[in-house]
């Protein structure tokens, strides 16, 4: 059974740091480039990061750049989120999902369940 589980989320203050984590089982993520997106209530789901499948390759969005870092343990099937100085403004529910191809081509293939994060005091 293919499975993405995303783990790490809850709740912190701001200014703290949380690592979220993308585990995949039933199959092999280390062909695939690999998204974090994110959806806060009422609001479209949004790209965060994506990390090529060697991770050669990253992207940000500008909202996050500087503060998030994505890499990922191709030995241990397992991407990556550093969340760093989070803001009440990263409150959402964090998604991995595996591109399409080994490039961040923004064409997800499979998604995880996700992971609530929640930035208050």
């Amino acid at each position: 059974q293919l499975q993405l589980v995303e783990s790490g989320g809850g709740l912190v203050q701001p200014g703290g740091s949380l690592r979220l984590s993308c585990a995949a089982s039933g199959f092999t993520l280390d062909y695939y480039a690999i998204h974090w997106f994110r959806q806060a209530p009422g609001k479209e789901r949004e790209g965060v990061s994506c990390i090529s499948r060697r991770g050669g390759s990253t992207n940000y969005a500008d909202s996050v750049k500087g503060r998030f870092t994505i890499s990922r343990d191709n030995a241990k099937n397992t991407v990556y989120l550093q969340m760093n100085s989070l803001k009440p403004e990263d409150t959402a529910i964090y998604y991995c999902a595996v591109d399409k191809y080994s490039y961040c081509s923004g064409i997800p293939s499979y998604w995880g369940q996700g992971t609530q994060v929640t930035v208050s005091s």
